[in-house]
């Protein structure tokens, strides 16, 4: 088995600084420095389309509620496929690669990484198809039955990531805003794509302004940010395809919640009909099988909790 806290000389020089993760706790958002090979990245993009061709080095043995499911059928949109780590062996192989879940670790100031979902992302090259817009929202208004608030997401493109492809987009500070919308659907729900009122009104509550960032990734790099972070994408105006794999993290205190909305429904989380069940019954979102470890910090080692 892969030591969790060995990383060479070479990738110890990847990990973010202590200004980089000063800045990441500041703004909530981080890009890498090159963490991946071009042979890795090229790898991604023919696993892709191995797995768009019907490839599975395994299927998920239940069919979750809200699953992003993407087949050929239906058409050329934005194509969302979750749980890529667990169907396919090459981009899992890749994404299990210690030095991600290490820069993840010392951004958020973390003893221990576990893969949390993995979404495939392909973003076709049609500017004014409606789908290709992912507008602002942020990852833990999705993941209520987390209890860490501390969970973070890596957006990986397999090619130079411009604002011309559509690339991620990240709105500076927000994770630390205390006063968030009441509305039944975040920003980002595909039934209400604009809702920019709702960001500015929650910049307002807060007495912030809304500081729109667009960051350019080139091949190999990625961006992490905070699991409050407001962030969304534009439509791909480029003659060519976005690819990408949004990889969720979580931290080794996160474990399921139960929780309810305020009419007493539960709101549960596509894991939960997953994942194992722990010794009091509830849904282990530490099960090896879709959550397994990426890293763990050991005597030596180069933790965020050293940062």
């Amino acid at each position: 088995m892969t030591d969790l806290h060995e990383l060479t000389a070479e990738e110890i020089e990847l990990l973010p600084s202590e200004e980089d993760v000063r800045t990441y706790q500041e703004r909530g958002w981080y890009l890498s420095r090159k963490l991946l090979s071009d042979a890795e990245t090229d790898a991604l993009t023919e696993a892709s389309e191995r797995y768009y061709a019907g490839h599975r080095d395994r299927s998920l043995p239940v069919r979750p509620d809200r699953l992003a499911d993407w087949k050929p059928a239906d058409g050329e949109v934005q194509r969302n496929n979750d749980y890529i780590h667990y169907q396919d062996e090459t981009i899992a192989k890749i994404l299990r690669k210690p030095l991600i879940g290490a820069v993840a670790a010392r951004l958020s100031k973390s003893s221990e990484m576990r893969v949390f979902q993995a979404t495939l992302i392909y973003k076709p090259p049609i500017a004014d198809e409606a789908s290709n817009i992912v507008s602002w929202h942020f990852d833990k208004y999705f993941w209520p039955t987390c209890s860490s608030d501390n969970m973070l997401t890596a957006f990986i493109p397999f090619h130079d990531c411009t604002e011309e492809s559509g690339t991620i987009s990240m709105v500076n500070g927000s994770h630390l805003w205390t006063h968030r919308h009441g509305a039944n659907r975040p920003t980002g729900d595909p039934e209400d794509l604009g809702r920019e009122y709702l960001l500015r009104g929650d910049a307002e509550r807060n007495g912030a302004t809304v500081e729109k960032v667009p960051v350019h990734i080139p091949k190999g790099h990625m961006t992490f940010h905070h699991c409050l972070l407001y962030h969304g994408s534009g439509a791909n105006r480029s003659p060519r395809p976005r690819r990408a794999i949004s990889f969720h993290l979580q931290d080794g205190a996160n474990a399921y919640r139960d929780y309810r909305h305020s009419d007493g429904r539960q709101q549960p989380y596509k894991h939960d009909t997953l994942v194992r069940r722990t010794a009091t019954g509830v849904p282990d979102y530490a099960d090896p099988e879709f959550c397994p470890v990426l890293w763990t910090a050991g005597a030596g080692d180069v933790s965020a909790t050293t940062a």
